[in-house]
């Protein structure tokens, strides 16, 4: 487990970036945190390490935004409007996980039991110096 205080966007990112770097697909991410606790500015950091150089909004209307690389995929989720877990279905949530994705999930706990199993756990929360960042690793 890796706990790391960050008090800026720019902290948020760097953080972001450097599991990017340290990732293979497959591999499912949950992203924990109160409204504003930074779950997209992670999400932005970790594509932009990726080399994404557009616009990365939450997907909280749509769900879901894919962004496509050279070697992989990754595919942001944001389940906080997500009215009924099986709205998944929809989204066609068993095909996205491929040996080749990535999958960002954030308010992963709105679809109860219906996720993959995450192989990273990471919660933002807010400190009186900005946010605290901790990255749970589950499994190899």
């Amino acid at each position: 487990m890796l706990t790391e205080n960050l008090t800026n966007s720019q902290e948020t990112e760097a953080c972001a970036a450097e599991l990017a770097r340290q990732l293979i697909p497959p591999c499912v991410i949950y992203l924990h945190g109160e409204l504003g606790a930074g779950k997209t500015t992670f999400v932005r950091g970790f594509l932009r390490a990726l080399g994404h150089t557009g616009n990365v909004k939450s997907p909280t209307y749509t769900l879901l935004e894919t962004y496509l690389f050279a070697s992989m995929n990754c595919h942001h989720l944001d389940l906080y409007r997500l009215t009924d877990p099986y709205e998944l279905e929809n989204l066609g949530l068993r095909d996205l996980l491929d040996e080749q994705s990535i999958l960002l999930i954030e308010w992963p706990e709105m679809a109860q039991d219906l996720l993959p199993k995450a192989n990273i756990d990471i919660t933002l929360h807010y400190t009186p110096s900005g946010r605290q960042v901790v990255i749970h690793r589950i499994g190899s």
